[in-house]
C-alpha cells in the first residue's frame, strides 16, 4: 500500500523501492515510432541509474542513437502507485554491472552466460520522474468521495502528485506538489 506521507516528503526513496519492488516495467525511447516494451529493472540507487539486459540485435537497441532519451513507467504491485522515469539511455555492456546484477533468472535468456555475444546492457539515467500514489484504502477513498459530492468546492484527496528532478550526482529536488 502507497504510503501518502512518505509521497509528499521522500518521493526520491519512494520511487527507487517501487522500482526494486517490480519485476518489470515499460521502457520506451522517446522519438523511435516504437512501442514501450516490458523490461526488468536493475537500480543503482547512488548514481540513479536504471540497468536493463538485453540483446544486441533487439529492435530497442537499434533504436538507440547517440544522446537518445526513454521513458520508463512503474506500476507498484498494489497498484497504488504510478510513475513515469525520464532521462537518456545509451547502450552499455559494462562488466562490472553485468556481474553486480546477474542472477539465475537472467542466465536463462543468454545461452552462454555473462559472455554470450549478444549480451548488452541499457543504462537509463534518471534526469526526471512524475509520480502518482493514491490510497488503498477503500474507507478514505468513499470518504474522500462523498465529502466532494457533498460540498461542489471539495475535490477528493485520495493521493499524491509529484514530480522530482535529478541532478548529476543524483542530488534531487522536488519541483512541485498536488
Amino acid at each position: 500500500m502507497s504510503n501518502l506521507t512518505r509521497a509528499r516528503e521522500h518521493p526520491k526513496e519512494q520511487l527507487f523501492d517501487e522500482i526494486d519492488r517490480i519485476h518489470a516495467g515499460m521502457l520506451g525511447i522517446e522519438g523511435s515510432h516504437m512501442h514501450m516494451q516490458p523490461m526488468a529493472p536493475q537500480l543503482d540507487r547512488q548514481t540513479a541509474t536504471i540497468w536493463f539486459f538485453t540483446k544486441t540485435d533487439a529492435e530497442i537497441v537499434e533504436a538507440i542513437t547517440p544522446g537518445a532519451r526513454a521513458h520508463f513507467c512503474v506500476v507498484g504491485k498494489d497498484h497504488d502507485y504510478h510513475a513515469c522515469v525520464a532521462g537518456r539511455i545509451a547502450v552499455r555492456k559494462d562488466p562490472a554491472k553485468i556481474d553486480e546484477y546477474w542472477s539465475s533468472v537472467i542466465e536463462a535468456w543468454f545461452d552462454h552466460g555473462k559472455h554470450d555475444p549478444q549480451l548488452t546492457m541499457l543504462a537509463l539515467e534518471i534526469e526526471d520522474a512524475e509520480i502518482w500514489a493514491s490510497t488503498g484504502s477503500r474507507l478514505k477513498f468513499g470518504w474522500e468521495i462523498a465529502k466532494a459530492n457533498l460540498n461542489p468546492d471539495d475535490e477528493p484527496d485520495v493521493g499524491v502528485k509529484a514530480h522530482v528532478t535529478f541532478s548529476s550526482g543524483s542530488a534531487d529536488h522536488l519541483r512541485h506538489m498536488i
